[in-house]
């Protein structure tokens, strides 16, 4: 399935894409209203109900598609997880990791899939993209083995690890420098894992302007999305929503000193999952 959220009529609502309309699920599963995460929390015992939903259904074009989770609890990223992308930040002076290296997205960048990104007053000239793909969990887990962690996946996204350069580098964790507000647009929706038969083999692009910027595999993964969840596992219960981007391929703007300016338009594709794209704006 397709999970989605979107607005009509001026209300939010969770949905189901099915071609080219999106299945209206308000009211199917009570107590759940447009959360998500809260959907998740019951995906097992609620999806019949959500398969056989036929109605309402609304064009896709006349709807807004919202961010597919806007209420999760983590929101974490892989730093350096491409080995093209860890060459060309070793060549602009970013030492290379030995280990898995993880960082905070908070979770207020959350953004729209179609939605504006800005270019913030705080950090007007260095603003870079990041094509990666988004693995959602699915169940609540702790010390998950690799060979366990798929059946911990409720799903994949397709996300901009939008960064703030220069307040990136101001402290080693990265934090601020990812967290600035609308700086995570993630969607357009969440393709359940059952429709992707191997996660690891998807070709992700990201187009600047029309303009390639960014093409890898998912297979190119340093670290792939297994060795993830049973690394970060060992640390901390992953919950139903929480949202991994998987790592950056090379070809990003710092790498050729060419950064976000207003107008600029983002455009992140995954095969089977989507598209997202984003006009970057001076921040009002």
């Amino acid at each position: 399935m397709k999970l989605a959220r979107f607005t009509a009529a001026g209300r939010t609502r969770l949905g189901k894409v099915v071609g080219e309309t999106v299945v209206d699920l308000d009211g199917l599963i009570p107590g759940v209203g447009d959360s998500m995460r809260l959907l998740l929390e019951r995906l097992d015992e609620v999806r019949p109900a959500l398969e056989a939903a036929q109605s309402p259904a609304y064009p896709l074009a006349e709807v807004t598609l919202e961010a597919p989770i806007d209420d999760p609890r983590k929101y974490l990223a892989i730093g350096m997880n491409y080995q093209a992308h860890a060459d060309e930040a070793a060549a602009a002076g970013v030492p290379l990791p030995t280990s898995q290296l993880w960082f905070n997205k908070q979770v207020t960048c959350i953004n729209g899939p179609y939605s504006d990104v800005h270019v913030p007053k705080a950090a007007p000239d260095r603003v870079d993209y990041e094509a990666e793909m988004g693995v959602v969990i699915g169940k609540r887990c702790r010390h998950v083995s690799r060979e366990n962690a798929r059946s911990v996946i409720a799903g994949y996204l397709v996300c901009n690890d939008v960064t703030a350069r220069d307040w990136q580098f101001r402290t080693p964790t990265f934090t601020l420098g990812k967290s600035f507000d609308t700086h995570g647009p993630i969607g357009p929706w969440l393709t359940t894992d059952d429709e992707i038969e191997d996660p690891h083999d998807l070709t992700m692009t990201l187009e600047l302007n029309g303009e390639e910027r960014q093409r890898t595999s998912t297979g190119d993964m340093i670290y792939d999305i297994y060795d993830q969840i049973a690394y970060l596992s060992q640390v901390m219960t992953l919950e139903p929503g929480d949202v991994l981007a998987t790592g950056t391929p090379a070809g990003v703007g710092i790498a050729a000193d060419r950064y976000m300016k207003e107008g600029d338009v983002v455009r992140v594709t995954i095969t089977g999952l989507g598209h997202i794209e984003n006009r970057f704006v001076n921040e009002p």
